[in-house]
């Protein structure tokens, strides 16, 4: 059976972050951006292909535009693990060139595959060969010291001639040693100017920033000269800046959901998951940050913390949280 690629807007997107991007936390922001391109969590390909790889490839249809994005350096349990994820019903696959973790680079993927070009290319060929949905990396603008802009340009133009479809910069380096992964994430500092210059030098490419990037009109900026925008930690903690995405980046004016909507929104899921036996605090600690900034916000996280974890907690208790919200 031939599986056909659903045409992605990359435009705005929100990170695969570890622990965080799984099922629910997608369902949740796709209630508030109808647009917005979403990430899975890092899957290993060891993971796919010797563990319940229909476990961690379950997702509601409610979330597309949704992208799975895996970890690994061999190309054929690469292929392989495309393969599922097309078979599956994503919209696209993505390659983690970036991640700096020591557990990801005892297992040879993540950022320290910088170091390797010509086995990354291998790795997107083969995934490229395998499925027709379109195959993405994300990666740094380089590693350790090995991190000049001929050194990113070279790397990213064998990705794209070995057929990457877009190609994610984070705008800093990782240092692979010496540095945890939040360190990576904040002490390496910002290079916006390299992956601005990737594009000046090669405006074919469909070349997407990340990094630091916390507001719409920041990630409108760049849209002038990049094709998309990624947006990390910040649409975790603070979901509801995605809210506007879908006017201001998409140019789809439907009406607003509040708050509160999104929150009823979750329903279908929560009654499907307790009733599988899943505990609510599992969808419950990907919901905190929605009354960021909102009078009562800390009543609301207080609520949730204390009861979504109880054996018999449902919907009811999101719903008395959210009544400790002024407004």
């Amino acid at each position: 059976m031939t599986i056909s690629a659903r045409p992605i807007d990359r435009r705005l997107a929100v990170a695969p972050m570890l622990d965080w991007t799984d099922r629910f936390e997608r369902y949740f922001l796709r209630l508030i951006t109808r647009h917005t391109l979403l990430y899975s969590e890092m899957m290993t390909t060891g993971a796919l292909l010797r563990g319940d790889a229909t476990r961690l490839l379950a997702f509601d249809p409610a979330e597309h535009p949704v992208a799975a994005q895996l970890g690994g350096s061999e190309p054929g349990a690469l292929a392989a693990c495309a393969r599922r994820v097309e078979a599956a019903g994503y919209d696209e696959v993505n390659l983690n060139l970036g991640c700096p973790s020591d557990r990801v680079r005892s297992g040879r993927f993540g950022a320290c595959l910088m170091a390797e070009p010509e086995r990354v290319a291998e790795c997107v060929a083969a995934m490229k060969q395998a499925v027709a949905l379109p195959v993405t990396v994300k990666c740094r603008i380089g590693i350790d010291h090995d991190d000049s802009y001929t050194s990113l340009r070279r790397f990213v133009r064998r990705c794209s001639e070995a057929g990457a479809d877009a190609i994610i910069v984070h705008a800093r380096k990782a240092w692979l040693q010496g540095l945890s992964p939040k360190e990576n994430r904040e002490i390496p500092p910002l290079r916006y100017d390299r992956v601005l210059r990737l594009k000046r030098d090669h405006p074919s490419l469909t070349l997407c920033i990340n990094g630091g990037i916390t507001t719409l009109a920041e990630a409108q900026g760049f849209l002038a000269t990049l094709d998309g925008v990624m947006i990390g930690r910040e649409a975790y903690h603070n979901p509801w800046l995605l809210v506007e995405a879908d006017r201001l980046i998409f140019d789809d004016p439907h009406p607003l959901p509040s708050r509160h909507e999104v929150l009823e929104g979750l329903t279908p899921l929560v009654e499907r998951e307790l009733a599988r036996g899943t505990r609510l605090n599992r969808i419950t600690r990907h919901i905190l940050g929605l009354f960021h900034g909102q009078p009562g916000a800390r009543a609301w996280r207080r609520w949730l913390s204390e009861h979504a974890h109880l054996p018999e907690a449902g919907m009811e208790v999101i719903r008395e949280a959210a009544r400790r919200v002024k407004g």
